[in-house]
């Protein structure tokens, strides 16, 4: 019976362009996800955003001397141009600036505070005697309390992953002007995390599936305390909060910016012509699975269950899968300082599986990576072009020359050829199970295995040779490597879209590689079929490209 899924996948904020760590670290895996699942014909919903109303957005929006919305619109176009061509393939990738967004965050927010977990209190907030403001979180930098880095943000410090406050730092600067500011009393609402401590305690230790370190930073976060957080913030850009004398007070962007994952739910039902749609991922049996890096996962698994609780009624995230950092030729990734490969400018170059491949192979799952042009080229000339792609054109062409273009009729197989079809068995099954548990590489790694098996095979049964001695013995050779290809062709298919698509037309297949699904059987390519004249899965890269791309780095 098939399964109710829902990925949710975080929402990068519209003030920048992507880059090789953020796609490594959310939206790879999420779309390795759901398109596996999709195959298995479950029920899958991938929903995501931009986030529009980040204190990042509007910064960038008084760098340019433009408004925030169009610096917002301007990032959303490039996100959705970027997911197209880049083969991530979300049911919605809608903006927290709709109103959809905002009368789900707001419904919430009154919800919590009906419920007795928001309430109004005073607190001390930095405020910029230069600008003339009160400075909310990014506003703000400083040194953290808890690991002493010099470079928190007055919402969470990157280097320990705990969520701050703008008082919380030591040594604070307004991020604006460079001086210090001084301190003030105003008046916000806070949510009452502290109510929900223990039962958070109780629900995250039965959650055995989540990752180590996941569970493990989590549980030892909870153990600290929970202090209750501000929600609201002193703003113009952002979702009002909807209680009568507040209106000039935004819903602080966390708070909203996690409710989007329902709210995505709700306008991509709307859009199907489904509008109770939603509820089936959310108020009945549905697994949701959470993909973000590792410095939000205190927002998803502590204040985004806790807000949920204290709605009432909504699932709880049944994983959150959150990746370590993707380093970039032994450096952390710098937006500021240009250290960073940009998703627009990759594909102005390249195609977009050799990308998929590599992030996918040096996935940061347990702890961090890192991306080199070194390795991307490497990969995709030995691995991608030398390994899988030789061995897809070796026995196309075969066939084309010897069988004239139709796929040959086996005789009896022998050991040899039992055992490579056994072997696609088991790593079909081996990578099925590894994606079921969200962990991307061993699946990518069981997948390469089995094209170098069949690599193995065919260079041991040598049907070049044989054509001209015992065709039948060439013909069984060619079908069974036919037959694993087939296989490689749907284990790769969440990782490399474009060139299984290729080769599924290339194997004379009929619809489409979704439409196959999650399924192989040795006899799914039919005797007799005429096959179109291969071309080349790959392009093999020029070494240049290494010097050329490295020396671009940090410009």
């Amino acid at each position: 019976m098939p399964e109710r899924i829902l990925v949710a996948v975080a929402w990068p904020y519209a003030n920048g362009s992507l880059h090789v760590g953020s796609v490594a670290g959310a939206y790879l895996p999420a779309d390795i996800f759901a398109r596996y699942h999709r195959l298995k014909g479950n029920d899958v919903a991938m929903v995501s955003g931009s986030d529009a109303h980040g204190t990042p957005v509007t910064i960038t929006a008084e760098q340019r001397g433009v408004s925030p919305e169009q610096v917002a619109a301007e990032y959303q176009a490039e996100f959705l141009d970027n997911w197209d061509r880049l083969g991530i393939k979300f049911d919605l990738f809608t903006t927290t600036h709709t109103k959809n967004h905002a009368d789900t965050a707001q419904d919430m927010f009154l919800k919590l505070y009906e419920n007795g977990f928001m309430y109004k209190d005073t607190r001390s907030q930095p405020y910029c005697e230069t600008d003339n403001r009160f400075l909310p979180d990014r506003y703000v930098e400083g040194t953290c309390p808890h690991c002493g880095d010099t470079g928190a943000r007055g919402d969470q410090c990157d280097a320990c992953g705990r969520p701050l406050d703008p008082e919380d730092l030591i040594d604070m600067v307004c991020r604006t002007c460079g001086q210090s500011p001084i301190i003030r009393d105003t008046e916000h609402f806070f949510l009452k995390l502290s109510a929900f401590e223990d039962k958070l305690l109780e629900w995250m230790r039965a959650q055995d599936h989540f990752k180590p370190n996941v569970k493990n930073f989590t549980i030892s976060y909870l153990e600290g305390g929970l202090h209750d957080r501000a929600m609201s913030r002193d703003l113009e850009w952002g979702i009002p909060v909807p209680i009568e004398g507040y209106e000039d007070k935004r819903i602080y962007v966390w708070f909203e910016a996690v409710i989007g994952y329902l709210s995505a739910t709700k306008e991509w039902s709307q859009n199907i012509g489904q509008p109770d749609r939603w509820k089936e991922f959310w108020q009945q049996p549905c697994r949701a699975y959470y993909f973000q890096g590792k410095d939000n996962i205190p927002f998803h698994t502590v204040i985004w269950p806790a807000m949920l609780m204290g709605y009432e009624g909504l699932n709880l995230p049944h994983n959150v899968s959150a990746n370590e950092y993707v380093n970039l030729g032994g450096q952390k990734v710098s937006t500021s300082r240009n250290w960073a490969v940009w998703i627009p400018d990759y594909l102005e170059r390249y195609d977009p599986d050799p990308l998929r491949y590599t992030l996918a192979a040096n996935m940061p799952e347990t702890s961090d990576s890192d991306f080199t042009w070194l390795d991307f080229v490497r990969r995709n000339n030995n691995e991608l072009v030398a390994t899988y792609g030789n061995l897809v054109n070796r026995v196309l062409s075969m066939v084309q020359r010897n069988f004239e273009g139709r796929v040959p009729v086996p005789g009896n197989l022998d050991s040899a050829d039992q055992d490579l079809l056994d072997q696609a068995r088991v790593h079909f099954e081996n990578t099925a199970t590894e994606l079921e548990a969200c962990r991307f590489r061993p699946a990518l790694q069981s997948a390469m295995s089995l094209g170098q098996a069949a690599n193995r095979y065919l260079d041991a049964q040598a049907p070049w040779k044989a054509v001209r001695e015992d065709v039948q013995d060439a013909a069984t050779t060619l079908w069974v490597s036919l037959s694993v290809i087939n296989c490689l062709k749907t284990m790769f298919a969440p990782y490399l879209p474009f060139s299984s698509a290729s080769l599924h037309t290339m194997l004379g297949l009929p619809g489409s590689v979704e439409e196959e699904g999650w399924a192989w059987t040795p006899d799914a390519v039919k005797f007799g079929t005429a096959l179109p004249k291969p071309e080349p899965l790959f392009t093999k890269l020029d070494e240049s490209v290494i010097e050329e791309e490295t020396a671009r780095l940090g410009k």
